[in-house]
């Protein structure tokens, strides 16, 4: 049960800092690299029986899956994974792979008297990665998605160049996988994991500074130095002469929040729909045409919240602030994990290299 906090508490992050800090979730990345592949997908796998999950799409071009089965008042209750991707609209064939495997384990919706007879309903969601790596026919397909839900572990995660992220691209910039968690006063653990694929950029562009890095962050969670204006001038010759600031913007971010609050699928919703403010805050412009931004919500329930509404909805406020909060924390350990990569299809530098006496 979420309990009334002291009046100096303060949130702080898990173990892990990262999605797995809510019990009963599961992380797994598969991806392919070289011979003109740049891209990969990622599983969130959570405990037997589902978890209660909700959608927030925002952006102008989304490529998903399943999401209309989340709709408050629709059919399924829980739901056993859901899916991040690579690959555009092709990416989502790695569910199939997913799917597959749930059957094999009995896990989905019960429709007849065998316990095999279930039906996995796996929303998705993929972002845009083709020909990244020079090769736009190499695309996430069902053995990728049945590789990543096989790896699926209890963390700490892999973050950067991995599943989903793999061929990501942020406002011309390397992006990748990012993830963080937070324990609220109560007790109540709020994460979040992300695919960083915008065509807005998570930098300042006076200083380079990554947006919502000194003014969200947790203590010494990042780098406490801004780039020198000279550091900063130098990365946008860099920039300048990689040419990715002016590459084709087809992108998308997509994501996982995940609270281990007993939400119903209407409250998840809000959830999805607060968290996107954390998207905001860490790259501009974000939800444009260009981009497919969704956020799924899941909830394992693990964690009680007060019935009473004069309680239930304070928490569920203060749960609501730190969604969003943490997402921005994630797509900052996105753009800090994130590596440079060189392939045929373009130079991709990451912020590190860019900025490396700021990230020292």
């Amino acid at each position: 049960m979420v309990t009334t906090p002291g009046a100096n508490a303060v949130p702080r992050a898990g173990r892990h800092n990262d999605l797995t800090d809510v019990d009963g979730l599961c992380v797994g990345h598969s991806q392919r690299v070289g011979d003109g592949a740049l891209t990969g997908t990622t599983v969130v796998l959570g405990p037997a029986g589902g978890m209660v999950t909700a959608v927030d799409v925002r952006g102008g071009g989304p490529a998903t899956r399943e999401t209309d089965a989340l709709v408050p008042g629709s059919l399924v209750p829980t739901i056993e994974a859901v899916v991040l991707t690579g690959g555009s609209a092709y990416g989502l064939d790695a569910v199939s792979g997913v799917v597959s495997w749930l059957e094999e384990q009995h896990r989905g919706v019960p429709v007849g008297p065998d316990p095999g007879h279930v039906v996995p309903v796996i929303p998705a969601a993929a972002l845009f990665d083709l020909g990244r790596g020079g090769a736009f026919t190499v695309r996430p397909d069902p053995e990728l998605g049945r590789q990543a839900v096989e790896n699926a572990g209890s963390g700490p995660l892999d973050q950067g160049n991995v599943g989903a992220g793999t061929g990501a691209v942020a406002g011309g910039i390397k992006g990748g996988i990012g993830s963080a968690s937070t324990v609220l006063p109560s007790g109540l653990v709020v994460a979040a994991l992300v695919a960083v694929n915008a065509h807005g950029s998570p930098r300042e562009p006076e200083t380079g500074a990554l947006r919502g890095a000194s003014s969200l962050g947790l203590s010494e969670e990042f780098p406490s130095r801004s780039p020198e204006a000279a550091e900063h001038e130098r990365a946008e010759s860099r920039l300048a002469r990689a040419g990715t600031a002016t590459m084709q913007p087809l992108n998308t971010t997509i994501g996982v929040v995940a609270t281990s609050g007993d939400l119903d699928r209407a409250e998840a919703h809000r959830v999805a729909v607060a968290a996107h403010d954390g998207l905001a805050r860490a790259m501009a412009p974000a939800h444009t045409l260009y981009d497919g931004d969704t956020l799924f919500t899941a909830a394992t329930g693990m964690t009680p919240l007060p019935t009473d509404p004069t309680r239930r909805i304070p928490a569920l406020a203060e749960l609501h602030a730190s969604a969003a909060d943490t997402v921005t924390r994630a797509v900052v350990h996105a753009m800090l994990n994130a590596a440079s990569v060189t392939t045929t299809g373009g130079e991709y530098l990451c912020y590190r290299d860019l900025y490396p006496e700021a990230t020292r």
